[in-house]
């Protein structure tokens, strides 16, 4: 019966993204919700068997490390330094306010949480990169289950109203206190950017074979930080394998067979969806809504916050609209945004630097988390 219970959380995901590819209104709804209401609705009706929660354990615990080397394969780091300057200025803008509201949401929401200085690296973590940071410092600060979830789902609410206010009447707004942006004429867009589905034919023979070489280096990067965490004391192992996974996937990205290898992020993300089913399926809808108003508070005050302290600091530093905007999107929303947000400002030189900006976001959550979270716990 387990290995039943393997297996469909291991299914779920293809039938998410199938969905997705099949349905445009659940592709609106994005795949990691999809995965996270199947998840809950899973776990909460009594249909799981007797001992399901060491498979939910086991799972949680392997999936995210495998796949951090699979997301980060593709990172191309030496486009950081191509950036243009304004571009990078903006960068180093968003992260700083970032960090500012997570620092000062810290003393004003946290007084009811349990141990809220976890609830800071989350949020560092998944507002400077993104779901896969949330899910490896739930890994490296021992978060629980449903912590974890009421703040995904928290980010989800509030997402939904920073893209609708970004989309419909951000521009505007946004140029009328900083500089306008000037868009060649073969960089303005007349469609969207965002039609074609990067999953498609994921499963054929000419993906398939160079996936499963990307798969076996994901595992020994996996293994090889394991057998370090065993230097370190027990209670600091899950932070040193995090690290050590990701500062090894980093490195191997500089190798150009290893960058080529295509659909490495795909593969990363079904893994991150399996988790996304299997945690979802942990938590408990009671204490779930009980514990989600004083998170949703805190989320609101980041996101709203950081975006207002951007726009000051940009105004300060002469960034212009629709790079304050793209840098806003790549940090609080992640990558794959990136393309509609740039549609609808109708540039399409904000794409690379903006996909750029986010997988940079990608790459240092998971060291600016957790060590904010280390610096709150000290406080």
């Amino acid at each position: 019966m387990l290995i039943l219970l393997v297996l469909f959380f291991l299914g779920i995901p293809f039938l998410v993204l199938h969905l997705c590819h099949r349905f445009r209104y659940v592709n609106k709804l994005g795949a990691v919700v999809v995965a996270y209401i199947i998840g809950v609705v899973v776990g909460n009706v009594g249909i799981l068997p007797d001992g399901s929660a060491g498979v939910q354990e086991a799972m949680t615990s392997l999936t995210i490390p495998l796949a951090i080397p699979l997301m980060l394969f593709s990172t191309s780091l030496a486009d950081v330094f191509k950036l243009a300057r304004v571009t990078f200025v903006s960068l180093l803008i968003g992260l700083v306010s970032v960090v500012i509201m997570v620092v000062s949401g810290y003393f004003l929401f946290t007084d009811d949480m349990t141990e809220p200085w976890k609830m800071g690296g989350l949020l560092i973590g998944l507002y400077t990169g993104g779901t896969p940071n949330l899910a490896a410092l739930k890994l490296m600060l021992d978060v629980d289950e449903t912590v974890y979830l009421v703040t995904h789902s928290a980010d989800l609410v509030m997402g939904v109203f920073y893209l609708f206010f970004l989309l419909a009447m951000g521009q505007r707004f946004f140029s009328k206190f900083l500089p306008k942006s000037v868009v060649a004429e073969s960089d303005r867009l007349t469609h969207s950017l965002d039609g074609q589905d990067p999953y498609y034919g994921i499963l054929k023979r000419r993906f398939l074979v160079p996936l499963s070489k990307g798969f076996v280096l994901s595992v020994l990067v996996v293994g090889i930080s394991v057998a370090i965490s065993f230097l370190v004391p027990e209670e600091a192992q899950m932070a040193v394998i995090m690290l050590m996974i990701t500062s090894l996937s980093l490195s191997l990205s500089f190798l150009s067979p290893v960058r080529r290898i295509p659909k490495t992020f795909e593969l990363g993300m079904y893994f991150v969806l399996v988790f996304s089913v299997v945690v979802a399926s942990m938590a408990n809808v009671a204490t779930l809504m009980a514990a989600a108003l004083d998170v949703l508070y805190y989320v609101a005050w980041v996101v709203f916050g950081s975006l207002i302290l951007q726009l000051l600091m940009s105004r300060l530093f002469r960034v212009d609209t629709d790079t304050m905007i793209i840098t806003s999107t790549a940090l609080v929303c992640s990558p794959p945004f990136v393309p509609v947000v740039a549609a609808a400002l109708r540039n399409r030189s904000l794409v690379v630097p903006g996909l750029t900006i986010g997988i940079v976001g990608y790459a240092i959550g998971n060291y600016l988390g957790f060590l904010l979270a280390m610096l709150l716990r000290s406080w």
